[in-house]
């Protein structure tokens, strides 16, 4: 059931709540998880997106992301993609190749993405200025697309695992890019080409190259095409080399994590799935990561 989450008519209260929209001849269905506490005036917000297969129950259960908003007073926003099955097999409507039932019936997930916040605002307060997506996989593909095609609704795109994905490519203005990808992913590979098979199933995507995506974005955000390392770490298994962009105009940053030795899961997360995506990391948090960045965007002056 559909939970109205409104409290005196004016606010969603603290908490997590569902809700039904009907978007593209679709129904469609979103979750939200409203901070304890905020500060005053209009919250931040962030939208995560689940990846290939999953869904955004499962994204907000496994990643960590509700109590980082308790603690930072965000508003936490979970799409729910669209699958043959139910609550089963969800996937977005990512690009020209990715990914599932979603892309074969062109389902218009960036206009679903625009709706989810637009929805959302007639409900509680939210500071337009400060919304971010981020997104794992299928997601992070989508992440993408949201800001190339609505460069107007976020400021800031965080995707995890999955590259950029567009036949076109001409945002209508400056998004700051976060992107964190394993060069050992198994599954979105960082090169590019072609991943191994959806579980389950014989289909695969052909994924394009994480550097080819920034580097896109470093044009369009005024950046140099040259980056500096700012951090390393190796435990001796894995690694971490942290990127950022030169030169980039105002707070339109480019930066990357590039992982060693691990595999597509989201970073900082254990589901014990390792045999099916590689190998799990704990050199860094992606929720912390994507919070962090995000945040220090909105507050550059």
């Amino acid at each position: 059931m559909t939970d109205s989450g409104l409290e005196s008519g004016e606010s969603l209260s603290a908490g997590d709540h569902e809700f039904d929209l009907r978007h593209g001849a679709l129904d469609r269905r979103y979750f939200v998880h409203v901070p304890s506490r905020s500060g005053p005036g209009p919250v931040p917000v962030v939208i995560a997106l689940h990846g290939g297969g999953g869904t955004a129950a499962q994204l907000k259960s496994e990643i960590g992301l509700d109590a980082i908003a308790d603690r930072e007073g965000f508003v936490a926003v979970y799409p729910d993609g669209t699958g043959p099955i139910g609550d089963l097999l969800h996937t977005w409507n990512a690009g020209f190749n990715c990914c599932g039932a979603a892309q074969r019936k062109n389902v218009d997930d960036v206009g679903f993405v625009r709706a989810v916040v637009a929805d959302l605002a007639k409900r509680t307060g939210i500071d337009a200025e400060r919304v971010a997506v981020t997104g794992h996989s299928n997601g992070a593909i989508l992440a993408y697309r949201v800001a190339a095609e609505a460069a107007d609704l976020v400021s800031v795109a965080a995707p995890v695992a999955g590259a950029m994905a567009l036949e076109k490519f001409a945002p209508s203005g400056t998004v700051a890019i976060f992107h964190i990808h394993s060069a050992d992913d198994p599954r979105a590979l960082y090169e590019g080409g072609e991943g191994l098979p959806f579980p389950g199933t014989s289909r695969t995507v052909a994924h394009e190259a994480v550097l080819d995506g920034l580097r896109a974005w470093a044009a369009v955000n005024g950046c140099e095409q040259t980056w500096h390392e700012t951090e390393v770490l190796d435990d001796g298994a894995q690694s971490l080399s942290r990127f950022e962009y030169d030169g980039c105009d105002g707070g339109a940053r480019v930066s990357h994590v590039r992982l060693s030795g691990v595999g597509h899961g989201w970073p900082g997360v254990t589901t014990g799935r390792d045999f099916l995506v590689g190998p799990s990391t704990t050199l860094l948090d992606a929720s912390e990561e994507v919070w962090a960045f995000a945040s220090s965007v909105w507050a550059a002056p």
